[in-house]
């Protein structure tokens, strides 16, 4: 394995607009020409990381790249990369593959599943009505038949029965109202040619139309059949398109008869399908297995399923009284699963490639650099070292949970959503996966804007400030990952005299607080180098471990999770905020997200420079501000894309009463932000006018630095925008020298001075 320098100016700078606005998302945006994924995140030396790759042209080419500097900034250090020679190099053939989404539940097939008569029975709460043809529950193939519950074309619900030579497709003919509660049920009754349909709203005063039934003869003598599986949720359609659903499906049943009027009634108050007296076929429960891909038919049948494309768990039913609020203590009223016809957790993709990681590969971030025509694309990936073992003293924490929540940031591109993003429905996006394309995972990419209309670095690429920053200061340094240590926890930080975090480690799970608690616990030091860090309750499925959860409410949100749906489903723990649990970031790092500078437009204000504080001049503090004047303000020049200052985008601020140490020193801090920094919503517990003006005390970046039992010790500089300052002036600065007194001192053996009491 051999390396070459890369230093350019970036080919392909990714410059878009950004929007807060849901409305504004434009949702009909396609592929792009060459783009890809990978199948992992993190990866070993010895281990094998494979790339799925898609494209319009015949071949690509593929080079493997190690990630010094993205830099969309045209001020910046510029665009810098080892190119590392291993055999993978060089032209691949290319296909064309596609996005397939929409969540739904397949359960194979089987003989029970071809009766002669039969009856569909489930509660729904549709949410796009109006959106044409949609399957409820089906057993259909457009060639030889079968039946299926619908919403139809008018928007009303449908029974369709079909042997190959003719189909019957009846309906009610009055429309759903969208996500309000049905009670629905459709028979074929072969003995008495006859099949029929209902739907009646659950509550249905004081609107009309609240019962729609339907019952008319029929000339088939029974359903066609077909090996096709029963779909919960979508139905097949011509040519592998499948007619998905949106909205909510509860307690959906299958009957090998056509129930009558007394049946039907004793399922509208709940009655268990059991005990009618007829055949039951199968009788799916959604309140079991939660927590899993699993679907469980509580029939004898036992025709079990599982979902697809994670259609969202946990989600109150048709009976929720609202008494109870987790799903743990009143499963019967979460006996709800909600489909989305946009939803896409694997993009189930031919391998293009694969690489081993040598042996010898330095730990580090990575990206395969394809190109195929005019078009050029990043994968990245992160390489860290083998399991049980160091190569450093300093390991630098990548955000990959932050990276892949904002990986799809409003692409518009169904399937390809993002935890920002909203469903086609119009609710939010509560799970994101790393196996399909992240689009906003890319180095070079500048998507945001400033007030001043400047592109600027975020994520990826304002992570990669640091790692050109510590390359260009000589420092050696391990690359792990947040999937690495909610996997691991503390053992993986244990070896390490320093962890750095990135700029942006907003979501959080259980796992990693519990590890960066006690590696600050044994002794460890954490430089947080970012801001808005450890926020949102994050969870990662044990079933599907490539899928994240975040079930929003109560903080600074995009969205916010429905009443009764605030646990996560694949945990069962409490979403949100971590300070809504008592984990409030400034119990970790002494510092939380306190203010935001992003404008209605989607522009980010300008920052602002630090000054120096009283804690700054205890004798504790010294190390860190060797080499800087007593007046001397911190970072007053300008932030690359930010203006002028290192505290900038998102702010985090000390408070005691959230956990803030007593002894922790506040060395300097930002303030006199303008009206485009506005103070956290989950603190307004008021509004009036001046909760919006300019000058707000809780609209500050607080720096700050405590020492920790057995040695260790935090350092926080609660700014996104930090690590944008540190190349100014060719490294020269005031923030590369205050950060670079911190890296060493708590790299070194030496002892940290100690408060005195």
């Amino acid at each position: 394995m051999t390396t070459r320098v890369v230093r350019a100016t970036c080919l392909g700078l990714i410059v878009l607009g950004s929007a807060f606005d849901a409305a504004a998302v434009d949702r009909n945006r396609e592929l792009p020409a060459l783009t890809g994924y990978t199948d992992r995140l993190s990866v070993a030396p010895g281990e094998t990381i494979r790339f799925m790759v898609s494209t319009t042209e015949p071949e690509y080419d593929v080079q493997i790249v190690r990630l010094v500097h993205g830099d969309p900034h045209s001020r910046g250090p510029g665009y810098k990369a080892e190119v590392v020679e291993l055999p993978v190099a060089g032209r691949h053939p290319g296909r064309r593959q596609e996005l397939h989404p929409g969540s739904h539940i397949l359960v194979p097939d089987s003989p029970a599943l071809q009766p002669k008569s039969f009856t569909l029975q489930a509660w729904i709460s549709p949410t796009t009505p109006d959106r044409g043809v949609q399957g409820i529950i089906t057993k259909w193939d457009d060639r030889s038949g079968g039946y299926g519950l619908f919403v139809a074309e008018d928007g009303s619900v449908a029974l369709w029965v079909g042997d190959g030579n003719q189909v019957d497709k009846v309906s009610t003919g009055t429309p759903l109202i969208a996500a309000r509660w049905y009670f629905v049920a459709a028979s074929f009754d072969a003995e008495r040619g006859r099949v029929s349909v209902l739907q009646e709203q659950v509550t249905p005063w004081p609107t009309g139309d609240s019962v729609a039934a339907v019952s008319r003869p029929t000339k088939l003598l029974a359903p066609g059949r077909n090996a096709s599986p029963l779909l919960i949720g979508a139905s097949a359609g011509p040519e592998g398109a499948v007619r998905h659903y949106n909205g909510k499906v509860d307690s959906p049943r299958v009957f090998g008869h056509a129930l009558g009027n007394d049946d039907l009634d004793t399922l509208r108050q709940d009655g268990s399908p059991l005990y009618l007296g007829v055949p039951l076929l199968a009788a799916w429960d959604f309140s079991k297995d939660i927590s899993t891909t699993s679907v469980t038919d509580a029939s004898p049948n036992g025709l079990h399923g599982r979902t697809i494309n994670m259609p969202m768990r946990a989600a109150t039913g048709h009976s929720w009284t609202g008494k109870e609020t987790h799903f743990k203590n009143a499963p019967l009223e979460y006996g709800a699963i909600h489909f989305h016809d946009d939803e896409l957790v694997d993009a189930a993709w031919e391998v293009g490639f694969e690489l081993e990681v040598p042996s010898d590969m330095r730990s580090g971030i990575y990206a395969a650099h394809i190109k195929a025509g005019s078009d050029e694309d990043y994968l990245p990936f992160f390489v860290r070292p083998p399991k049980g073992t160091t190569g450093a003293r300093i390991a630098f924490l990548i955000p990959t949970f932050n990276y892949q929540a904002y990986g799809n940031f409003t692409t518009g591109i169904p399937g390809l959503l993002g935890l920002y993003d909203y469903h086609s429905d119009g609710s939010g996006v509560a799970y994101a996966s790393h196996l399909t394309p992240l689009l906003d995972l890319r180095p070079t990419l500048a998507k945001e804007r400033s007030t001043t209309e400047e592109p600027f670095a975020r994520h990826l690429s304002a992570d990669l400030y640091f790692v050109d920053w510590m390359e260009s200061q000589g420092y050696e340094y391990d690359v792990i990952t947040d999937h690495d240590l909610d996997s691991e926890g503390a053992e993986l930080l244990a070896p390490y005299k320093v962890v750095v975090t990135g700029s942006h480690p907003e979501y959080t799970s259980e796992r990693m607080l519990d590890g960066l608690e006690g590696y600050l616990k044994g002794g460890g030091r954490l430089m947080y180098l970012g801001g808005n860090g450890f926020y949102w309750v994050t969870s990662r499925s044990t079933d599907r471990p490539e899928i994240l959860e975040v079930r929003r409410w109560g903080g600074t949100r995009r969205w916010e999770a429905a009443p009764g749906e605030y646990h996560h489903s694949t945990t069962g723990e409490l979403g949100g905020l971590w300070r809504a649990r008592g984990r409030a970031p400034q119990r970790l790092v002494g510092v939380g997200f306190t203010a935001q500078g992003w404008t209605a437009a989607g522009r980010c204000g300008l920052g602002r420079p630090y000054r120096r504080q009283p804690g700054s001049f205890d004798p504790r503090a010294s190390f860190i501000f060797e080499g800087i004047g007593k007046d001397e303000i911190i970072s007053d020049y300008s932030s690359l894309g930010l203006g002028g200052g290192a505290a900038s985008d998102e702010l985090d601020r000390t408070d005691h009463s959230l956990g803030t140490p007593i002894h922790a020193l506040v060395l300097a801090t930002a303030d006199g932000f303008s009206r485009d920094y506005q103070h956290v919503v989950e603190e307004v517990l008021g509004m009036n006018a001046s909760r919006t003006e300019a000058g707000n005390p809780l609209v500050r970046s607080d720096m700050v630095y405590f020492e920790h039992q057995n040695g260790g010790a935090v350092f926080s500089v609660g700014s996104i925008g930090w690590m944008g300052s540190l190349s100014h002036n060719d490294y020269d600065n005031n923030v590369s020298k205050i950060t670079g007194n911190v890296l060493r001192r708590f790299a070194a053996d030496e002892p940290l001075p100690l408060p005195q009491p």
